[in-house]
């Protein structure tokens, strides 16, 4: 999958890897990504700060394992690394109310950390993790540009921005002919939330920066929770009351028919709609296990008609 403007080319499903090194063990990580590689993939999706909230970390755990499983398996070239800063805590202790922030100076320091962390010289692509509105968007924009100019980062793209701060970061990069974000990466699901619901630091996709992300057309748009951590399938998660109300409970219903109908789970439905979804969607998926990871990876082999997606999309 080409990703927004670039001539970078991504895997359909990237691999969240926000737990590795920290609740989920070396082994069981390395265990996942191989498997990941084995069925074709090399988009893993990671961040400086992840994960400081478990217990004992203080950020960069996943950064780490990624760079102790792509020596041992000698394949760094293979790969396309994302990272993202402006979300990790200022300093030990510290909550998201104190974060480092997207200034020029946090930036610079933040990259030559995750290159160290990660033994690499570049990723592939570097996010602005939370919108940092006490910094002007010019600010962050000139820092991310020189890092690509350098070569230390080959694309940049944001996370949690809102709509409005998204076209403004887009319309500075145009005018001052700076390396423009090339995706947005936003909590998206098949379920819509309701109008009140509140996610703190984090943006949920909806109709607006879709039709948006369509009209440009060189803007990826990628979905993180995209299966609400198993809601959709497992008997002891609900799904969030965040997504509740009778419009979730029809596209629930939707969902069970089309997963019928095609011999999938609900989860690969919940992934296929944003696969054959315009614009196409790139989900981030997360698994603990094996079989979580090959029931992601199976959505892949699911194929929608368009009279399956209309139901879907009319639920």
């Amino acid at each position: 999958m080409k990703l927004g403007a670039t001539s970078l080319r991504v895997s359909a499903l990237a691999l969240g890897c926000l737990n590795f090194g920290s609740r989920t063990s070396q082994r069981d990580s390395y265990r996942l990504l191989d498997q990941y590689v084995d069925a074709g993939g090399s988009f893993l999706d990671t961040a400086n700060n992840y994960a400081f909230w478990n217990e004992g970390c203080i950020g960069g755990e996943s950064e780490l394992l990624l760079s102790r499983w792509m020596k041992e398996r000698g394949n760094r070239d293979q790969m396309f690394i994302a990272t993202k800063t402006g979300a990790k805590p200022a300093y030990p202790g510290a909550v998201f109310e104190n974060m480092e922030g997207l200034g020029r100076k946090a930036i610079e320091a933040a990259i030559d950390e995750s290159l160290r962390r990660l033994g690499t010289d570049y990723v592939d692509l570097y996010y602005a993790h939370i919108d940092d509105t006490s910094t002007p968007l010019e600010e962050t924009l000139e820092a991310l540009d020189e890092l690509v100019r350098k070569g230390k980062v080959r694309a940049i793209g944001c996370s949690n921005y809102s709509l409005s701060r998204l076209k403004e970061a887009q319309r500075i990069s145009e005018a001052g002919n700076l390396t423009p974000y090339s995706c947005v990466q936003q909590r998206y699901t098949y379920l819509q939330p309701r109008r009140d619901a509140d996610f703190g630091i984090q943006v949920s996709a909806d109709e607006e920066l879709l039709t948006y992300c369509r009209n440009r057309g060189d803007l990826s748009l990628l979905a993180y929770s995209p299966l609400l951590n198993g809601a959709y399938t497992r008997k002891d998660v609900s799904i969030p009351e965040s997504y509740g109300g009778s419009e979730s409970l029809s596209r629930l219903q939707m969902l069970k028919e089309v997963a019928a109908e095609t011999g999938g789970t609900m989860n690969q439905i919940v992934l296929a709609w944003m696969l054959h979804s315009d614009p196409a969607v790139i989900p981030v998926i997360a698994a603990s296990t094996p079989e979580q990871l090959g029931e992601n990876l199976g959505s892949l082999d699911i194929k929608l008609s368009r009279e399956q997606l209309e139901r879907l999309n009319q639920a």
